[in-house]
């Protein structure tokens, strides 16, 4: 005789767990369409991630601040879009948090990036934009990279 500890769902049960399952579902339980909780708000409303900070390497105006953001799905189109979300990262993200660093940037360089990509590296595949601030008076300023 074999014992088996599974026992086939009866019709109750499925009528009781089939909605369930359902419910879960659709709630995003299996999936999400939601931001990420560390998304940063920007105005195109595209869902934006901190990549990293890099302060230590010096830029050509002297001390510089790069705050490297992700932007999955960003296109060679969105041009005009991005030069806005990275003047809104600069003012309303970046600014907060030069606050301390040694030596104080001068410069902060903002970047999006379709996919992670490491520092330096050149990934021609891959859509970035770059955009260069001046810290003047306590907000970004548009400068020539």
């Amino acid at each position: 005789m074999t014992i088996s500890r599974f026992r086939p769902i009866g019709p109750v049960r499925r009528m009781i767990l089939v909605p369930i399952f359902a419910l879960v579902a659709s709630a995003g339980g299996c999936q999400s369409d939601e931001a990420p909780a560390d998304a940063i708000p920007v105005p195109s409303g595209r869902v934006v991630t901190l990549i990293e900070i890099v302060s230590d390497i010096r830029g050509p105006e002297g001390a510089t601040a790069r705050f490297r953001f992700l932007a999955p799905g960003l296109s060679e189109d969105e041009v005009e879009a991005a030069a806005t979300d990275m003047e809104a990262l600069c003012n309303t993200f970046a600014l907060a948090r030069i606050d301390g660093v040694v030596p104080k940037p001068q410069q902060i360089i903002v970047s999006l990036s379709a996919a992670p990509v490491p520092f330096g590296e050149a990934a021609p595949d891959v859509v970035q934009f770059f955009e260069a601030y001046d810290v003047t008076g306590g907000s970004c300023v548009w400068s020539v990279f």
